[in-house]
């Protein structure tokens, strides 16, 4: 995606089912898990750019012994940041311990972030300061080792305001409105009702307060827990948590917006965001990771037994189509056909754009996430020349000559790496709030890939706000004087925000928003908008059941190729001398590519929860208002 979107965080499970001497005698080191999980963390690297966290348990340890251990940062490379911090760490003990080197129950005892359970969190901030403080795991601690809580998650809610009035309702003070600290209170309140009145019970029957320790952990049903907590969650979520005890879950939003896959055997339970960073750190086959079904948890108990439970009631399954267009690692296996099938499935529209004149049409994409679905479009251009050429060879029949053969032949898509991402500026520039001089030379030119007076079409993953096409992309493509430039998106429009992840919160930022409020202007057909505001306003009061989303009848006086070509004057300007057209993916062929993940509402305006209808309300007042805040 030429401009960038900050999106969805990634969290990765581990749990180890042997004891650590296993990894030693087997690995060769003690410390597997941590080398797994930091790979695992690496993998999903695409999915955390401003902090990451790591978390481990050490199961059945003695009393005044550490057994919880945590390491987050929030540096410019906050993977290896940690796990430097991790390694200076045990580096560091078995210097000053050589006698630790070989036995691994003292490395256990006396060295941290070695343990038999282990939590990663790689964050990409869609809300709240990039701070330290903001980087999870958030951890909750108790003295009572069944009440210490640590979360994770990938998950925004669009009710914190209605979370946070419920913890004040039970008593708690919460420290703040956010939402990994409300779903972490409401979780550890339900953890410490369950803890005292086990403890209750187990007294009863006669047991000593020492005794009652490890029956707790044996009893505890981390399914109520979560179905208690969990109740009056809105939004999209794959949430992990540790008990300090040894317990561990991943819960997933009962409409499977965010991802969540794992893989057992023998020796390990992993969770993650992404299947094929489990298959490659894991080396394990694709039909051996799991999807977690939506509204599901995965719970490890203390004693390694795994099991999966309904939380809640899944919906209608609306998984993140985002997800596939762009965010996820492309190495997927559905994902890497999904992206080719998007390239695929929008080809028509872009050979009525270049008047079926392949001969004179280069093709190359923009930026490099875009090359799986550009396979895809270049493939379909060469069916279509296949074709051509079969009906051509047969109309000229058995007098077809060698020279009219070879002519017929020679006829195939032109293609050419034509813009080149200037990785070394991207940091600076993010960096200068005086940018538009420096932003028109992020990309550079292949010279000479493009002959004068050919169409240039350029693939992109989706074009979102359009800034860097406009002020960088459109230019520089123009340098090679072709008599048309096609940006083809292979997403639909983006015409909502999104509020279960990723950073696209205000309605004014969307170039297809603009498109049409212009065209509202020029069919003067602005009272409107005035009345959508007026309904919106109207709606603030109401419950979330009932709130409806009216900033689709701000788009619907206008076709999808309507918006399109408005989209293409706007991004275009005087200096570029080149025709430029856009064209976007159709809503169904974007559900036909992608037929398991039909969550489109940043599409379509249809929500899977009632909270995202308050929030696309809410960003269409802070337009109309002119507030330059978030809807969420």
């Amino acid at each position: 995606m030429s401009d960038a979107i900050k999106h969805e965080c990634g969290i990765s499970v581990i749990r180890l089912l042997k004891p650590l001497e296993y990894y030693k005698e087997k690995y060769g080191s003690a410390f597997y898990g941590v080398n797994k999980m930091y790979l695992m963390m690496e993998k999903q690297h695409n999915r955390g750019q401003d902090g990451a966290g790591f978390a481990s348990i050490k199961l059945d340890v003695e009393a005044g012994q550490r057994y919880m251990s945590r390491v987050r940062s929030s540096d410019q490379q906050p993977i290896q940041d940690i796990f430097a911090q991790i390694n200076d760490r045990i580096n560091k003990e078995l210097k000053e311990h050589p006698e630790y080197e070989n036995d691994v129950a003292l490395q256990k005892k006396h060295i941290p972030y070695i343990g038999e359970l282990l939590l990663g969190h790689v964050r990409y901030g869609t809300f709240g300061k990039n701070s330290i403080e903001s980087v999870h795991p958030f951890l909750r601690q108790n003295n009572w080792m069944h009440r210490n809580l640590i979360v994770a998650g990938n998950f925004n809610m669009t009710n914190v305001h209605e979370l946070f009035d419920n913890l004040i309702q039970l008593g708690q003070h919460p420290k703040e409105m956010a939402d990994t600290v409300t779903v972490m209170e409401k979780i550890g309140h339900f953890l410490d009702d369950a803890v005292a009145k086990l403890y209750k019970q187990i007294k009863k029957e006669g047991y000593s307060k020492q005794e009652a320790s490890p029956i707790i952990a044996e009893r505890l049903k981390v399914s109520k827990i979560l179905r208690r907590a969990a109740k009056n969650f809105d939004g999209g979520y794959a949430m992990a948590g540790l008990l300090g005890h040894g317990d561990a879950f991943v819960l997933r939003d009962p409409a499977g917006i965010r991802p969540t896959y794992y893989y057992k055997d023998d020796e390990v339970v992993v969770v993650a965001s992404e299947r094929p960073a489990i298959q490659t750190v894991f080396n394990v086959a694709y039909d051996s990771v799991k999807e977690l079904d939506p509204g599901h948890a995965i719970i490890i108990k203390k004693d390694g037994k795994t099991s999966i439970k309904e939380i809640l009631e899944p919906t209608e399954r609306k998984a993140c189509s985002f997800e596939r267009i762009y965010f996820s690692r492309g190495s997927d296996k559905e994902i890497y056909q999904e992206r080719k099938e998007l390239g695929k499935l929008v080809f028509p529209q872009i050979l009525e754009a270049i008047d079926h004149n392949i001969k004179k049409t280069v093709f190359s994409y923009i930026p490099n996430t875009a090359e799986t679905s550009f396979f895809g479009m270049v493939k379909e251009a060469q069916n279509y020349l296949n074709k051509k050429k079969e009906e051509q060879i047969l109309a000229l029949g058995s007098g077809i000559t060698s020279e009219q053969l070879h002519e017929i032949l020679e006829v195939r898509p032109r293609i050419e790496k034509v813009a080149i991402k200037d990785a070394k500026l991207r940091t600076f520039i993010t960096q200068d709030s005086s940018r538009d001089d420096l932003v028109a030379h992020v990309y550079d030119v292949s010279y000479g890939s493009v002959k004068k007076g050919d169409n240039l079409v350029i693939i992109d993953d989706s074009i979102v706000r359009g800034t860097t096409l406009k002020k960088s992309i459109l230019r520089i493509l123009d340098r090679l004087s072709p008599k048309k430039i096609i940006v083809v998106s292979s997403a639909p429009q983006i015409r909502y925000p999104d509020c279960y992840g990723i950073d696209m919160a205000k309605l004014e930022d969307f170039i297809a928003f603009k498109a049409a409020l212009e065209l509202h202007k020029e069919n003067n057909s602005m009272d409107l908008v005035d009345a959508i505001y007026k309904k919106c306003l109207q709606q603030t009061q109401s419950k979330d059941k009932d709130v409806i989303n009216y900033v689709k009848k701000f788009y619907a006086p206008f076709s999808a190729n309507e918006i399109s070509h408005k989209i293409g004057q706007l991004l275009s300007s005087d200096d570029i001398n080149a025709e430029v057209q856009i064209i976007y993916q159709s809503i169904a062929s974007l559900h036909k590519a992608c037929p398991k993940n039909l969550g489109d509402w940043y599409f379509t305006g249809n929500y899977p929860t009632p909270g995202g209808n308050r929030v696309v309300n809410k960003a269409f007042i802070n337009f109309y208002e002119g507030k330059n805040e978030r809807a969420y």
